[in-house]
Parts: C-alpha cells; structure tokens; sequence
C-alpha cells in the first residue's frame, strides 16, 4: 500500500546547525591529513597525497602506489560495480558479494559474484546471483548479519509492488538460498543496459514502454534485519519494506522528500528508531549551489511508527547539518568512539560541478574540488557537529594547479571519496574507504577530531578492457581504476578485502604491524 507524506526536512529542521561559508564547523581544523608514514621499500606516491600524477597516467600503464599494504590475491574476473558486503556464517566460511556492470556485452558471468574468502591468499568464485535484482542492484545490495540476509532492489514502483529480492546467507554463505519469489525476467534491454546511476527508465528496469517506474538506487537494512528502506536519487522517494517474512516482502510506506531535494545513502540506529538520510544537493562554488544556498548536507529523521509497525506511518524530522565544501553527499555510517556516537558521511562531489570548470571555482573559491570523508558528532541527535574532515592534499585548493592538469578532458568520478567501512560498528578504531582515483585509504579514527591516515593501496592500471567494470568496459585506455566500494577488514589475519572497478577483488594484508592497532584493534 502506497502512502505520501512530503517531509520538509529543511524548514522543519531549520534550527539544527549549518556550518560556514568554508563549510567549517567552529573549532573544526581546516588541514588536510598528514600522509600515511610509509616504508622506503614502497611503491609510495609520487605526487601530493592521493595524486596520479599525468605523466604516470599518460603512460597508458600506471604501476600502482602502495604505503603499508600489499596484494596478497586478486580475482579480476570481469570487473567489479559500485558495492562490496560480507558475511561469515556458522561454519566459519567468510564471503564477499559484488556487483558488477549491468551490460551483457562481451561477458561470461553477469551479475553479483559470490567469493568464498576464508583463505586471505585464496579466494575463489562459488557462483553468481544472475536473479533480475542482482543483474543491476546499483548501491542497493546490502546484509544484515543478524538475520543472515543479502538483498538488493531493483524496482520500487507501485503498479507491482516493492520489488526487493532478498536470498538466504546463514545456511552456507558461498552457495546464497533466493528466498524471495522470482521477479519478472529482464527485458533484452535490462540486461544489455549500462545505465547510468539513477536511470529510471522503463526500458532499463524491463517494464512495458511507457509505464513509469521507480528505480531502487540504494538500499539498507534495520539492524534487527525486519525492515528494508530503499531510495531512489531522482525522485527523492523513500521506501520502507517489510521483510519479516523473506518470501513476501510488503511495502509499508513511501515517502518524498521536498521539492527537488534528493536523497542517497541512508542508514540506521541499532534500535532501528532513528534513520540517517543524505541530503543530495550542491556545493558552494556550483553556480546552483551558490544562487540558492546551503542544500546538502544529512537528515536525522525518527521513524519509530515504521519499526512499531503502526498504520500510516510517519516519518519525523529530527535535525539537519548543511556543509557547502562537497556536493552530492552519498553515505551515512553510525558506529561509536569512546563511547560517542558519530557518524561517518561520504560526499560524492567537491565543492563544484565534476568538471574541470567546477573543479577550478572550487579551487578559485578556496574550496575542496573533490569529495570526502567526515565525522559527524550525533551524540546529541538534536544537534550534529562535525568534528573532522578527511581531507587528503589533493583537496588543498593551493595545490590545486599540480593537480586539476592530471584530470584533462575527464568529467565526473575521478579524485574523492565513495564509500567506507570500519572494523568494527562499536568502539570503531580504523576506518577504510574506496577513494575512486585515489585507491583505498586506511585511517585511524580512535582520536575522531584528529584521524591520521596510515596506509593506502592504489592499484594499477588495467590496459584490457574489463566488461564487468564501470570504468575501463570498452577501451583498454589504461585509465587510473576506480575504487568505490565498501572494504571487510579482517584484524584476525591483518587484512582487509574490497573491489576496485577494473581490478575487480581484491585481498590486501597490512605490512609492518601496521594494523590491527596494539590495543582496541581486534574482535
């Protein structure tokens, strides 16, 4: 059953704070991070901290850098998409699930590819999850450990319902159980699609011509894995599922934020009572953004009545925080330091638009060009802080004319942040993102006001093309890749596991005691 309620997060929020024109939070350092302190036996970075300097990218074959870790295994496969979950069941198998490009072309596996990685130097392919919602979950494929679930979505339209495939983990984590009644099949069109993020089309969800749907675009679960919210970027709709019963998941309300407003990433509290929603909006040195002011940033929203299961639903805002240093703020992560909460927050853009005009106003304003991570103090849900940036040099807006040459002729994700994970959701130590151009980064976050960066692996060069991947599919043009998913570290075997776009997966163990920190860093 479909119910709307408009959510006027930013006038209903309006007394939450907002942080300056520089995006800075009083008290806050504007800094970038000092570089993570390498061995001389590494391939370290030749550049300002997370460059790939344009002679190494003209080459056509950039090697690699490397600070504290190195490859132990890699299964490049056909490439790898946007996300990247984990599980370990009963038996003590630990599996990875990814996503790979929505295009039939030139490929031998579609769809979400399922490793057996219990042996850190070994990992194997068990199978791929080829149903119509795996084919193209985007930012929608997701777990939840209590229940053993994986689910993504693949359409959110009225006319059929909630379509969320969820599969069963918990029995035999390589070998994922679909537990969900079939979807109807993709169309030719679906399949052989390579749609952008947030196309929703009909002719790319395999609906009839003319027929409007909703498309999933991100996606996550209440912790106590009852629920499933899903959004979709255009439209800024919400959708919360019903999940009790995997076979007959039921919408159990929808709805939109305010008008032109988007939203990305969202996730939840442990009780499943507060939700964190992105405000996916524009930055200060974007001729939008600075017309029409402050619009991204994050939501707190109260959605008790979803998880009491009370009829019509609604959902309550709570607070908004507002930067003007990012853009298209992308993720929320709730995890606890010390005792505190916080939450980690990912932008998908700089301060301007993902070009090279945008990006040279943001340096000319004195503003990060490219994305990164922060952490958000919520202890006091009624008032987020933020206390740290993780900005890395290459968002230093004086170095800006050793960098921005590197980028020539490109647009969108280049340098930035994506996606992150931490060891661990409470008392967190270590924080690890997919930084697209910039590789996988590796923080200490147990001081959050002043995180250090401590290792990073920015993998090289694929020159043939990788079918699978959504950056290198066609060309084999030797582009930097992209990482941009979420990473499993292990502190048991000092590793941590993620993909990257053209390299696919990817298993890297720490050097040097470098992590699991001495004290605080293992299970």
């Amino acid at each position: 059953m479909r119910r709307i309620a408009a959510l006027a997060f930013l006038a209903a929020a309006s007394s939450a704070g907002c942080d300056d024109m520089r995006g800075r939070a009083p008290g806050t350092p504007a800094g970038v991070l000092p570089a993570a302190a390498c061995d001389p036996a590494d391939a370290v970075e030749t550049g300002v901290q997370g460059q790939i300097p344009f002679p190494l990218r003209s080459a056509g074959a950039f090697a690699g850098f490397q600070c504290n870790l190195h490859i132990a295994a890699r299964i490049r496969g056909e490439g790898a998409g946007w996300q990247h979950v984990f599980f370990a069941d009963a038996s003590g198998h630990r599996c990875s699930y990814y996503d790979t490009a929505a295009t039939a072309e030139n490929r031998l596996h579609q769809g979400v590819v399922v490793v057996d990685a219990t042996d850190v130097d070994h990992p194997v392919v068990t199978t791929y999850l080829v149903s119509p919602a795996m084919l193209d979950p985007l930012e929608s494929l997701r777990v939840n450990d209590r229940r053993g679930l994986l689910a993504a979505a693949r359409d959110l339209s009225a006319a059929n319902g909630p379509e969320v495939e969820l599969y069963d983990l918990s029995g035999d984590c390589r070998f994922p159980r679909l537990l969900s009644p079939p979807l109807q099949p993709a169309s030719d069109a679906a399949a052989a699609n390579g749609a952008a993020r947030g196309n929703d089309t009909a002719a790319a969800n395999g609906a009839p011509a003319g027929v409007a749907v909703t498309r999933g675009d991100e996606g996550n679960f209440a912790p106590d894995g009852l629920t499933y919210y899903a959004t979709h970027l255009r439209s800024g709709t919400i959708v919360a599922v019903d999940v009790s019963d995997p076979a007959k998941p039921r919408r159990l309300a929808q709805w939109s934020m305010p008008s032109n407003q988007r939203t990305s990433g969202l996730s939840l509290n442990a009780e499943g009572t507060r939700i964190y929603l992105t405000l996916y909006g524009r930055g200060l040195a974007s001729p939008a953004g600075s017309a029409e002011g402050l619009d991204n940033g994050i939501v707190i929203a109260d959605v008790t009545e979803v998880q009491a299961r009370r009829p019509r639903p609604r959902i309550l805002p709570v607070a908004t925080l507002l930067w003007g240093d990012g853009s298209a703020a992308h993720e929320t992560l709730p995890v606890t330091i010390g005792g505190r909460r916080y939450l980690v927050v990912t932008d998908e853009g700089g301060a301007g638009d993902p070009n090279t005009p945008g990006w040279t106003a943001a340096c000319n304003a004195g503003l990060p060009p490219w994305a990164m991570a922060r952490l958000i103090d919520i202890s006091d849900e009624a008032a987020p802080r933020l206390v740290a940036r993780l900005s890395l040099a290459i968002n230093d807006a004086g170095r800006c004319g050793k960098v921005i040459p590197d980028l020539a002729g490109l647009t969108g994700f280049t340098y930035g942040s994506h996606s992150c994970s931490v060891d661990r959701a409470d008392d967190a130590t270590t924080l690890a993102c997919g930084w697209f151009e910039s590789g996988v980064r590796v923080f200490d976050i147990r001081q959050p006001a002043q995180p250090r960066e401590i290792a990073y692996f920015v993998p090289a060069s694929v020159t043939v093309p990788s079918p699978g991947s959504l950056n290198n599919r066609r060309a084999a043009n030797g582009r930097p890749d992209h990482c941009s998913a979420q990473v499993r570290l292990d502190p048991a075997a000092g590793a941590l596991f993620t993909t990257c776009q053209d390299n696919g997966f990817l298993a890297l163990r720490f050097e040097r005691a470098a992590w699991p920190f001495d004290s605080g860093g293992a299970h």
